[in-house]
């Protein structure tokens, strides 16, 4: 039985995305390779992969406009982009596009073996778990589906917003310490990360200040606390 990851790379650098294929090949990756967003596309189709592994800048269709219309094929695949691009700007576009995860090149073989490996083992546990839904205040959040709805107006959360926002409701009235979120979400704890964490946190807030009730409350060189 053939039980390798199924991986689609989207890379228009032929010789980087054949020195990533053939080395996860010799792992436990079947690997599909798209030297295009377009192709890309095409290939997901066929392939119906585990996961995609694509770079954002690329002649024709960049990344970000070719994870965006592979969300509209699928809501759950796991999406994790390469790029040379580290801006903070860079990272949460590509997160708001659809993203799971961010690894910036140039980058080590094992390290994106081991990013791939988390992101294929978060969307299986999801896959076998029933769908969980919070309460926060007036709203409902619905992890699996990544909305937030306050019964009159829904909310489409991008993929890293619903990955925080879930954290934060799993420890209510909780300080959940910075270098918990961004070890959990991010997978490290760098000064970079940080960053971006602070980023979405505004991004929340301003998704939940409908209801004065919820907040979430930044303690101070510790970590952030939901209050609802």
């Amino acid at each position: 039985m053939n039980d390798k990851i199924r991986m689609l790379l989207v890379e228009d650098e032929q010789t980087l995305a054949d020195i990533i294929a053939d080395t996860l090949g010799e792992k436990e990756f079947d690997v599909s390779v798209a030297y295009n967003g377009v192709e890309g596309l095409r290939r997901f189709d066929e392939a119906r992969p585990d996961v995609v592994v694509t770079d954002i800048m690329m002649p024709g269709m960049d990344g970000f406009t070719f994870v965006e219309a592979l969300r509209r094929r699928s809501a759950d695949v796991p999406i994790l982009f390469l790029s040379a691009r580290s801006a903070v700007d860079d990272v949460v576009h590509g997160f708001e596009a659809g993203g799971n995860d961010y690894l910036r090149k140039p980058f080590g073989m094992s390290e994106l073996v081991v990013r791939v490996k988390a992101l294929v083992g978060r969307s299986r546990i999801a896959h076998a778990s029933p769908a969980t839904h919070y309460r926060i205040g007036r709203f409902a959040f619905d992890v699996a589906r990544q909305r937030l709805n306050d019964g009159s107006h829904t909310q489409e959360l991008s993929a890293r917003e619903a990955d925080i926002l879930k954290l934060l409701c799993e420890h209510p009235d909780e300080v959940v310490p910075t270098p918990l979120i961004l070890q959990r979400i991010w997978g490290d704890d760098t000064f970079f990360n940080a960053r971006s964490l602070h980023v979405f946190i505004t991004r929340l807030r301003r998704r939940l200040a409908a209801d004065p009730s919820v907040r979430i409350v930044n303690a101070r060189g510790v970590g952030y606390k939901l209050l609802c």
